[in-house]
Protein backbone atom coordinates (compact mmCIF):
# COMPACT_ATOMS: atom_id res chain seq x y z
CA UNK A 1 0.00 0.00 0.00
CA UNK A 2 2.85 2.39 0.87
CA UNK A 3 6.29 2.02 -0.71
CA UNK A 4 8.98 4.63 -0.09
CA UNK A 5 12.48 4.26 -1.48
CA UNK A 6 15.55 6.44 -1.02
CA UNK A 7 13.63 9.58 -0.02
CA UNK A 8 15.69 12.62 0.89
CA UNK A 9 14.56 16.09 1.96
CA UNK A 10 16.43 19.22 3.00
CA UNK A 11 15.35 22.72 3.98
CA UNK A 12 17.19 26.01 3.75
CA UNK A 13 17.56 27.50 7.23
CA UNK A 14 19.13 30.91 6.64
CA UNK A 15 22.61 30.27 5.31
CA UNK A 16 22.49 26.61 6.35
CA UNK A 17 20.89 23.79 4.37
CA UNK A 18 19.47 21.30 6.88
CA UNK A 19 19.14 17.70 5.79
CA UNK A 20 15.97 16.28 7.35
CA UNK A 21 15.55 12.92 5.58
CA UNK A 22 18.51 10.84 4.40
CA UNK A 23 17.57 7.96 2.12
CA UNK A 24 14.39 6.86 3.91
CA UNK A 25 12.88 3.49 2.93
CA UNK A 26 9.46 2.39 4.15
CA UNK A 27 7.02 -0.41 3.33
CA UNK A 28 3.55 -0.60 4.88
CA UNK A 29 1.20 -3.38 3.77
CA UNK A 30 -2.50 -2.96 3.13
CA UNK A 31 -4.39 -2.99 6.41
CA UNK A 32 -1.24 -2.54 8.49
CA UNK A 33 -0.76 0.13 11.14
CA UNK A 34 2.71 1.64 11.51
CA UNK A 35 3.87 4.05 14.21
CA UNK A 36 6.74 6.47 13.58
CA UNK A 37 8.51 7.62 16.74
CA UNK A 38 11.58 9.74 17.35
CA UNK A 39 12.79 12.98 18.92
CA UNK A 40 11.20 16.34 18.16
CA UNK A 41 12.57 17.89 14.98
CA UNK A 42 13.68 14.56 13.54
CA UNK A 43 11.51 14.92 10.41
CA UNK A 44 8.50 12.79 11.38
CA UNK A 45 5.96 15.39 10.24
CA UNK A 46 7.96 16.04 7.08
CA UNK A 47 7.81 12.36 6.17
CA UNK A 48 4.08 12.26 6.89
CA UNK A 49 3.53 15.31 4.66
CA UNK A 50 5.41 13.58 1.85
CA UNK A 51 3.28 10.45 2.25
CA UNK A 52 0.19 12.67 2.12
CA UNK A 53 1.29 14.47 -1.07
CA UNK A 54 1.48 17.76 0.84
CA UNK A 55 5.23 18.03 0.27
CA UNK A 56 7.66 16.63 -2.29
CA UNK A 57 10.98 14.86 -1.66
CA UNK A 58 14.23 16.11 -3.14
CA UNK A 59 14.99 12.59 -4.35
CA UNK A 60 13.56 9.09 -4.13
CA UNK A 61 10.19 7.55 -4.95
CA UNK A 62 6.87 7.43 -3.09
CA UNK A 63 3.97 5.17 -4.04
CA UNK A 64 0.72 5.17 -2.08
CA UNK A 65 -2.29 3.07 -3.08
CA UNK A 66 -0.67 2.37 -6.49
CA UNK A 67 -0.18 6.08 -7.22
CA UNK A 68 3.33 7.40 -7.87
CA UNK A 69 3.24 10.64 -5.90
CA UNK A 70 6.57 11.83 -7.27
CA UNK A 71 5.40 11.61 -10.90
CA UNK A 72 1.83 12.93 -10.63
CA UNK A 73 0.56 16.37 -11.62
CA UNK A 74 -0.69 18.69 -8.85
CA UNK A 75 -4.31 18.36 -10.01
CA UNK A 76 -4.07 14.57 -9.90
CA UNK A 77 -2.52 14.71 -6.43
CA UNK A 78 -5.36 16.93 -5.15
CA UNK A 79 -7.92 14.42 -6.43
CA UNK A 80 -5.95 11.53 -4.92
CA UNK A 81 -5.76 13.21 -1.50
CA UNK A 82 -9.52 13.71 -1.41
CA UNK A 83 -10.34 10.24 -2.72
CA UNK A 84 -7.87 7.98 -0.92
CA UNK A 85 -6.24 9.81 2.00
CA UNK A 86 -7.40 10.86 5.43
CA UNK A 87 -5.05 13.24 7.22
CA UNK A 88 -5.11 14.19 10.90
CA UNK A 89 -2.87 17.18 11.49
CA UNK A 90 -1.03 17.92 14.70
CA UNK A 91 -3.17 21.06 14.95
CA UNK A 92 -6.80 20.52 14.04
CA UNK A 93 -7.07 22.94 11.05
CA UNK A 94 -10.85 23.21 11.35
CA UNK A 95 -12.65 25.85 9.28
CA UNK A 96 -13.82 28.51 11.76
CA UNK A 97 -16.98 29.55 9.91
CA UNK A 98 -18.44 26.03 9.77
CA UNK A 99 -20.02 23.92 12.51
CA UNK A 100 -18.51 20.70 13.80
CA UNK A 101 -20.88 18.69 11.62
CA UNK A 102 -20.10 20.78 8.54
CA UNK A 103 -16.36 20.42 9.15
CA UNK A 104 -16.70 16.63 9.35
CA UNK A 105 -18.76 16.59 6.15
CA UNK A 106 -16.39 18.87 4.20
CA UNK A 107 -14.29 16.18 2.40
CA UNK A 108 -17.48 14.54 1.19
CA UNK A 109 -18.92 17.85 0.02
CA UNK A 110 -15.75 18.46 -1.98
CA UNK A 111 -16.01 14.94 -3.43
CA UNK A 112 -19.65 15.54 -4.42
CA UNK A 113 -21.14 12.88 -2.13
CA UNK A 114 -24.92 12.96 -1.47
CA UNK A 115 -25.66 15.18 1.51
CA UNK A 116 -28.07 12.81 3.24
CA UNK A 117 -25.73 9.80 3.42
CA UNK A 118 -22.78 12.05 4.21
CA UNK A 119 -24.65 13.66 7.10
CA UNK A 120 -25.59 10.25 8.51
CA UNK A 121 -21.96 9.09 8.36
CA UNK A 122 -20.76 12.30 10.03
CA UNK A 123 -23.29 11.93 12.86
CA UNK A 124 -22.21 8.30 13.39
CA UNK A 125 -18.57 9.33 13.73
CA UNK A 126 -19.42 12.18 16.10
CA UNK A 127 -21.41 9.72 18.21
CA UNK A 128 -18.39 7.36 18.33
CA UNK A 129 -16.22 10.09 19.85
CA UNK A 130 -18.91 11.39 22.20
CA UNK A 131 -19.57 14.67 20.41
CA UNK A 132 -22.92 14.20 18.69
CA UNK A 133 -24.41 16.84 21.02
CA UNK A 134 -21.76 19.33 19.78
CA UNK A 135 -22.59 18.90 16.09
CA UNK A 136 -23.92 22.45 15.78
CA UNK A 137 -21.05 24.12 17.65
CA UNK A 138 -18.41 26.21 15.91
CA UNK A 139 -14.68 25.52 16.49
CA UNK A 140 -14.23 28.52 18.78
CA UNK A 141 -16.94 27.09 21.04
CA UNK A 142 -15.11 23.77 21.43
CA UNK A 143 -12.24 22.77 23.69
CA UNK A 144 -8.90 21.78 22.20
CA UNK A 145 -9.62 18.10 22.74
CA UNK A 146 -13.06 18.42 21.15
CA UNK A 147 -11.59 20.16 18.12
CA UNK A 148 -9.04 17.39 17.67
CA UNK A 149 -11.74 14.72 17.83
CA UNK A 150 -13.73 16.65 15.20
CA UNK A 151 -10.63 16.73 12.98
CA UNK A 152 -10.25 12.96 13.33
CA UNK A 153 -13.89 12.43 12.34
CA UNK A 154 -13.32 14.64 9.29
CA UNK A 155 -10.35 12.49 8.25
CA UNK A 156 -12.45 9.32 8.56
CA UNK A 157 -15.73 10.45 6.97
CA UNK A 158 -14.92 9.06 3.51
CA UNK A 159 -13.42 5.87 4.98
CA UNK A 160 -10.09 6.44 3.20
CA UNK A 161 -7.79 3.65 2.04
CA UNK A 162 -4.90 5.32 3.88
CA UNK A 163 -5.00 7.33 7.09
CA UNK A 164 -2.05 9.51 8.11
CA UNK A 165 -2.12 10.97 11.60
CA UNK A 166 0.29 13.38 13.28
CA UNK A 167 -0.08 12.91 17.07
CA UNK A 168 -3.78 11.94 16.83
CA UNK A 169 -4.22 11.67 20.61
CA UNK A 170 -1.70 14.32 21.63
CA UNK A 171 -4.29 16.85 22.85
CA UNK A 172 -6.75 14.37 24.35
CA UNK A 173 -7.35 13.08 27.84
CA UNK A 174 -6.96 9.34 28.37
CA UNK A 175 -10.67 8.52 27.93
CA UNK A 176 -11.02 10.55 24.71
CA UNK A 177 -7.75 9.15 23.41
CA UNK A 178 -8.98 5.61 24.00
CA UNK A 179 -12.21 6.40 22.10
CA UNK A 180 -10.20 7.67 19.16
CA UNK A 181 -7.89 4.65 19.12
CA UNK A 182 -10.86 2.29 19.21
CA UNK A 183 -12.44 4.20 16.32
CA UNK A 184 -9.24 3.94 14.28
CA UNK A 185 -8.97 0.23 15.02
CA UNK A 186 -12.60 -0.34 14.01
CA UNK A 187 -11.99 1.43 10.69
CA UNK A 188 -8.85 -0.61 10.07
CA UNK A 189 -10.63 -3.90 10.66
CA UNK A 190 -13.79 -3.01 8.77
CA UNK A 191 -12.20 -1.34 5.74
CA UNK A 192 -8.69 -2.84 5.78
CA UNK A 193 -7.41 0.72 6.14
CA UNK A 194 -3.67 1.31 6.11
CA UNK A 195 -2.48 3.71 8.81
CA UNK A 196 0.72 5.58 9.59
CA UNK A 197 0.74 7.39 12.93
CA UNK A 198 3.37 9.80 14.21
CA UNK A 199 3.36 9.68 17.99
CA UNK A 200 5.35 10.39 21.14
CA UNK A 201 3.02 8.19 23.16
CA UNK A 202 4.47 4.70 23.77
CA UNK A 203 0.99 3.34 24.54
CA UNK A 204 -0.22 4.41 21.08
CA UNK A 205 2.88 2.94 19.41
CA UNK A 206 2.42 -0.33 21.29
CA UNK A 207 -0.98 -0.82 19.64
CA UNK A 208 0.49 -0.61 16.12
CA UNK A 209 1.61 -3.56 14.02
CA UNK A 210 5.07 -2.10 13.46
CA UNK A 211 7.09 0.66 15.07
CA UNK A 212 9.77 2.65 13.26
CA UNK A 213 12.16 5.23 14.66
CA UNK A 214 13.21 8.31 12.70
CA UNK A 215 16.40 9.88 13.98
CA UNK A 216 19.26 11.63 12.23
CA UNK A 217 17.26 11.55 9.01
CA UNK A 218 17.17 7.75 8.89
CA UNK A 219 14.28 5.38 9.54
CA UNK A 220 14.91 2.11 11.36
CA UNK A 221 12.45 -0.61 12.41
CA UNK A 222 12.06 -1.37 16.09
CA UNK A 223 10.93 -4.68 17.45
CA UNK A 224 7.24 -5.26 16.71
CA UNK A 225 4.94 -4.77 19.73
CA UNK A 226 3.53 -8.31 19.44
CA UNK A 227 7.05 -9.74 19.66
CA UNK A 228 7.82 -7.59 22.72
CA UNK A 229 4.61 -8.78 24.41
CA UNK A 230 5.46 -12.44 23.81
CA UNK A 231 8.95 -12.00 25.16
CA UNK A 232 7.63 -10.18 28.20
CA UNK A 233 5.23 -13.05 28.97
CA UNK A 234 8.08 -15.53 28.60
Amino acid sequence: MIAVSGVTKAYQDGAVRRQVLRGVDLLVARGETAAIVGPSGSGKSTLLNILGALDTPDAGSVRVDDVDLTASRPSALASFRNRSLGFVFQFHQLLPDFTALENVMMPGRIAGRPTSSLSAQAFTLLDHVGLVDRAGAFPQQLSGGERQRIAICRALVLEPAVLLADEPTGNLDSRSGEQVLELLDTLRRRRDTTMVLVTHNPEVAKRCGKVLRLDGGRLTALEEPAVRERRHRL
